[in-house]
């Protein structure tokens, strides 16, 4: 019988999430009459028994807010825990049983686990264990197999959107050639429907290799005709023809330890050395994708996400993640989310990708944005 669910929340931050956390709560305690704990900054705490008692009051007013009251962090695989002893000596150790002996003695039943592919990774895991786990699917990436949509995303495509109108009106007073780098890992979601819904001229996505010469033709061919400005959105992990992504950095201590970005710089110098007479410019969105005021959509989801949560838990129901599936949530199992996608799915790696040839790509080549392909 759960009396006592506690709740994390893993990797990067994003809007929604509040939401999440407000449905499991308020469903806990109003229909089920049971107590409710945080765990910050996702498995750190559960690691550490580091925790906050979650209320009504708790909750209140948290919906549109975004990021994660529990805090978050993406270095923490317990499965796989970075040790370093006095001397400096790195070790990676399982202590999974330490975060599961940290439950028993605080009493706490079940646990609710939000985040994306690798906190999934680890409830899949505790899940094996025997703990009673239900996954939440978070990413702005829109990345997640399974799910038809992930919260997080509508509000960073807003967010995408906003900027690229920003920038439009000085891209069209000075006459100049803006690159916009985007987030979305080794996926093309947000680029790509933040690129169509921003008005840009050419989309580079990692699901097509492009040719800067052919980004460059069609720069050119705007000029000709009259467009003396072209706004270039790059998704952080597109790879040239030939190539490979661009890596910033490699976080030591991170279960997501290669760092995408600056593709976007190379992609606008390239630019630059092959059209002399227009000034090219670039920036990269970079966090500011990811917070705000959380949008509608993200609310909704968000919240029904989690009350399914919670209902789901205590139906008896363990180690599956809610989705979203045409217009309703219901529950698949984690085996099936993890490393793998779904028959029919266009996935690698359990990723779920952007098809090349599919409807979205195929509107935004037809209006005339081009893909450098």
């Amino acid at each position: 019988m759960i009396k006592k669910i506690g709740i994390l929340t893993g990797g990067g931050d994003c809007s929604g999430l509040n939401a999440v956390i407000n449905g499991i709560t308020k469903a806990a305690i109003t229909s089920y009459g049971l107590e409710v704990v945080g765990y910050l900054r996702g498995y750190n705490g559960l690691y550490h028994n580091d925790f906050i008692p979650l209320d009504l009051k708790a909750v209140s007013g948290i919906m549109h807010e975004g990021g994660t009251m529990l805090k978050a962090s993406n270095k923490d695989n317990l499965f796989n825990y970075r040790m370093e002893d006095e001397a400096g000596n790195v070790t990676y150790q399982d202590v999974s049983d330490v975060a599961i002996a940290n439950m028993k003695k605080e009493g706490v039943d079940g646990l609710i686990i939000i985040g994306g592919d690798g906190t999934l990774t680890s409830a899949r895991d505790f899940a094996r264990k025997g703990v009673p786990i239900i996954g939440v699917p978070k990413t702005i990436d829109n990345d997640l197999p399974a799910t038809e949509m992930t919260f997080g995303y509508t509000t960073a495509l807003e967010n995408i959107v906003d900027a690229l109108d920003k920038i439009h009106t000085t891209a069209f007073s000075h006459d100049r050639i803006i690159v916009v780098e985007v987030m979305g890992r080794h996926t093309g979601w947000l680029a790509l429907e933040g690129g169509i819904a921003g008005s840009a001229d050419v989309i580079l996505i990692p699901e097509i290799p492009y040719d800067i010469d052919k980004v460059v033709d069609k720069i050119k061919n705007r000029i000709s005709g009259g467009r003396e400005f072209s706004i270039i959105v790059v998704s952080e992990g597109a790879v040239p023809k030939d190539g490979d992504v661009h890596v910033r950095e490699l976080i030591e201590d991170s279960a997501d330890n290669v760092r995408l970005g600056g593709v976007g710089d190379v992609v606008s110098r390239q630019i630059a050395e092959r059209i002399k007479d227009y000034e090219v410019r670039y920036t990269n969105l970079s966090y500011i994708q990811r917070g705000g005021i959380a949008a509608q959509f993200d609310r909704e989801i968000g919240l029904r996400f989690g009350v399914h949560a919670l209902e789901s838990i205590m139906s008896g129901e363990h180690g599956v993640m809610v989705r979203y599936s045409a217009g309703q949530v219901d529950t698949i199992s984690l085996e099936d989310v993890v490393g793998r996608g779904e028959t029919g799915e266009t996935s690698k790696g359990g990723a779920k990708y952007v098809d090349a040839k599919g409807q979205v790509v195929n509107v935004a080549k037809t209006i005339g944005i081009a893909f450098g392909d």
